[in-house]
């Protein structure tokens, strides 16, 4: 039988003229079976910390005071083998000609919100894809989405991946947890260091996975995979 995943999405400075070069997109994905205990043992670090288990996990809250409290997220996941994430990193979405390839910024974005889950996807699995509501996918791009990721992997009756829906993400604590991990990978990215204890938990992060979050992972990696994206024929 078939294994049912979840997929929480995510991105960082994705508007074309929003004055920031760099773009990251990413995913954590994990078992359904497993999705409650991930959302209860991330709850029980919050209360472990003195905050409300509601309190929801965000790069932007990254501070010196709550320093231990995101370590010991980064950590959780790093330790639950259920827990995966997959991320990209456009390094200067200023140079991207879209013109010359015939496309549109919101057709290159779709382009990218499929290279950057197609690794994800086993075909003898299945998937339910939830997204970030605050993000710039619409209904009508979401369902747009979901056709071009199925046809990709032909899967024409959408067997593979069930559904795309966007959703709060006060609703999933994983949807947390990639957008902390989404902003580390932008923080570094965009050479930013006026934040000590963001640059703590990018350290934690390297040390963690064992990469310098610079380069591509091997595209089979699944606990942390990378992908720097140039532009040519990246997978």
């Amino acid at each position: 039988m078939s294994e049912l995943y979840n997929v929480y999405c995510d991105e960082s400075c994705h508007l074309e003229n929003d004055g920031i070069n760099v773009m990251t997109l990413g995913a954590l994905w994990c078992p359904v079976a497993k999705r409650a205990d991930i959302s209860k043992r991330l709850r029980e670090i919050k209360v472990k910390h003195g905050l409300s288990a509601d309190f929801e996990i965000k790069w932007t809250k990254v501070s010196k005071g709550r320093l231990d409290f995101y370590l010991d997220v980064i950590d959780y996941f790093f330790d639950d083998d259920d827990c995966h994430f997959r991320g990209l990193v456009v390094p200067d979405k200023t140079v991207l000609n879209h013109h010359n390839f015939g496309q549109t910024h919101d057709d290159w974005y779709y382009k990218m919100y499929f290279v950057m889950l197609k690794s994800i996807f086993d075909p003898e699995s299945k998937y339910r894809v939830y997204i970030d509501i605050k993000d710039t996918l619409g209904h009508e791009k979401i369902t747009k989405l979901h056709d071009v990721v199925c046809n990709s992997h032909y899967d024409f009756s959408q067997h593979m991946i069930e559904k795309m829906q966007r959703i709060h993400s006060h609703e999933a604590e994983q949807l947390q947890v990639a957008d902390l991990l989404i902003g580390a990978l932008a923080y570094l990215h965009r050479g930013l260091t006026t934040n000590q204890a963001k640059l703590d938990l990018i350290s934690r992060i390297k040390e963690r996975s064992g990469y310098q979050l610079t380069r591509n992972t091997l595209i089979r990696e699944s606990k942390f995979n990378l992908l720097i994206w140039n532009g040519q024929g990246d997978s």
